[in-house]
């Protein structure tokens, strides 16, 4: 071979080496590309998800509760800055439309001046309050229930008791149809006290609820949340209780004896609700409870009663308990009115109230202004010790103080008693859509029942919160009796 050949062969070679090599830098650079971008798109990933983490394990342990399920939460994911848990927190205040509170927790930050995000979201809140939209308390409607049914089979077990259950309760199935309605037609719970203005002399003058435009308010109310003697076995919660982590929940008794804990009726139901669907609740507020007091509240044994154990006054039921626990002393009613008033406070906490529902559910114009006055005393040194004092009743069977459908006489010497004993909310049962009076002392309010009387009877005085074919509980007995 020449040497002329021996140089064209060595320069394609080198030619060829060259080529690899330049593919090879070129995959090279390829591949650091493509891992530069796939760190980018992993870290903002990372980014998103530790924004979103807060709301989202929340969400969904609160969606989960509802179902009766148990959610471990992420805790690595639930790391995130201080100025993104600022953002958190006054968009929580803000879904609850407590606009001023969330304007205020971000301008007090230390992060507000150097953070453009607080500052579009101050003005983003302030356009919001400058296009609310004012609701009369007179176009506030009342609705109402009594204790959740939890097992249809027991309550509806064709004993002497099932014919008032079907009249009177609803399910708990029915009830989350019921709510999950109103909520995804712009519903929002309102306090009655967000209806008017209470001075101290007395005067009861109304007051304009503000909301965005296609929310609506509504009263929400729940009587006798005392777990009556005569329920049990009957397919309802035990009581209301505290769960490990300070939560208000209920006791249901299973049909081996144990004990589960859970959202068994209203109270708590409503507040995992709400856990997930702030924008429920306006400004932190939930529902009125109206309590009896002759045989303990919320669950517990804390009528005087049950620490005297004078037998004079036992009902066949308290009798049949002292039978059943015969260790009851007065240690253990003690122990029963601090476990209630812990109770208490926690539901106070969480934005509820409480509401006299007369001490023995008595009916006020039938017993006389002497018997309703010693009744009332009941409920004072009872109850109020418990729940705190309260301005609002509400009357057992829905009956009035009066007979007259118009505003209150001011000498009515039962409203005239009861101002005098600090109460300036009256509410009674009225199947209106609206009805809503003030006559300077007072605001009286009726209450729309819902129950299976007014589903079965008058579905069509429902049909503005919900269609009553879209709610009805299969498990419920064909028919419902009339009532009286």
């Amino acid at each position: 071979m020449d040497s002329s050949t021996r140089r064209q062969r060595r320069k394609s070679d080198l030619r060829k080496k060259r080529r690899r090599t330049r593919r090879r830098q070129t995959l090279k650079r390829t591949l650091i590309v493509i891992l530069i971008v796939a760190i980018c798109c992993a870290a903002a990933f990372l980014v998103f998800i530790t924004v979103r983490a807060v709301r989202n394990n929340r969400e969904a342990e609160a969606e989960a509760a509802l179902q009766g399920q148990v959610v471990e939460l992420d805790e690595e994911a639930l790391i995130g800055t201080p100025a993104e848990a600022d953002l958190a927190e006054a968009e929580r205040l803000a879904d609850m439309y407590d606009y001023d509170a969330a304007i205020e927790y971000l301008q007090n930050s230390d992060y507000y001046d150097s953070t453009p995000e607080y500052q579009a979201k101050v003005d983003e809140y302030n356009e919001v309050k400058d296009n609310l939209v004012a609701w009369e308390p007179e176009n506030v409607t009342h609705i109402f229930f009594h204790t959740l049914i939890v097992d249809p089979s027991k309550a509806w077990d064709d004993d002497e008791k099932s014919e008032g259950y079907n009249q009177y309760m609803v399910t708990i199935d029915e009830f989350s149809k019921i709510i999950n309605t109103l909520y995804d037609e712009g519903y929002v719970m309102v306090s009655m006290h967000d209806m008017c203005e209470v001075s101290d002399d007395g005067k009861v003058t109304r007051k304009d609820i503000y909301l965005p435009e296609g929310k609506t308010p509504f009263v929400i109310s729940q009587d006798d949340v005392s777990y009556y003697h005569y329920m049990g076995g009957d397919g309802f919660a035990d009581k209301l209780v505290l769960d490990e982590n300070g939560n208000v929940k209920c006791e249901y008794i299973e049909d081996d004896g144990s004990v589960s804990v859970g959202d068994y009726d209203l109270v708590p139901w409503i507040d995992t609700f709400v856990e997930a669907h702030p924008d429920f609740s306006y400004l932190g507020h939930k529902g009125t409870i109206a309590l009896t007091g002759y045989e303990g509240v919320l669950g517990y044994r804390t009528d005087e009663v049950y620490r005297t154990q004078d037998e004079s006054r036992f009902t066949s039921f308290q009798r049949q308990f002292f039978i059943d626990n015969p260790d009851f002393d007065e240690a253990t009613w003690e122990q029963e009115v601090a476990d209630a008033t812990a109770v208490a406070d926690a539901m106070k906490a969480e934005g509820w109230e409480f509401a006299s529902h007369t001490w023995g559910h008595i009916y006020p114009l039938g017993v006389g202004l002497e018997s309703f006055e010693e009744d009332t005393e009941k409920w004072i040194e009872n109850v109020e010790p418990i729940v705190g004092p309260t301005d609002i009743i509400i009357f057992a069977f829905g009956a009035d103080i009066t007979s007259d459908w118009t505003e209150y006489p001011s000498d009515n010497e039962y409203f005239r008693f009861l101002k005098d004993e600090g109460f300036d909310i009256f509410c009674v049962v009225d199947s209106s859509q609206y009805y809503v009076q003030f006559n300077g002392e007072s605001l009286r309010m009726g209450r729309r029942n819902i129950d299976g009387f007014r589903m079965y009877y008058n579905p069509g005085m429902l049909q503005d919160l919900f269609e009553v074919d879209d709610v009805w509980d299969k498990a419920r007995p064909d028919e419902v009796a009339p009532i009286g």
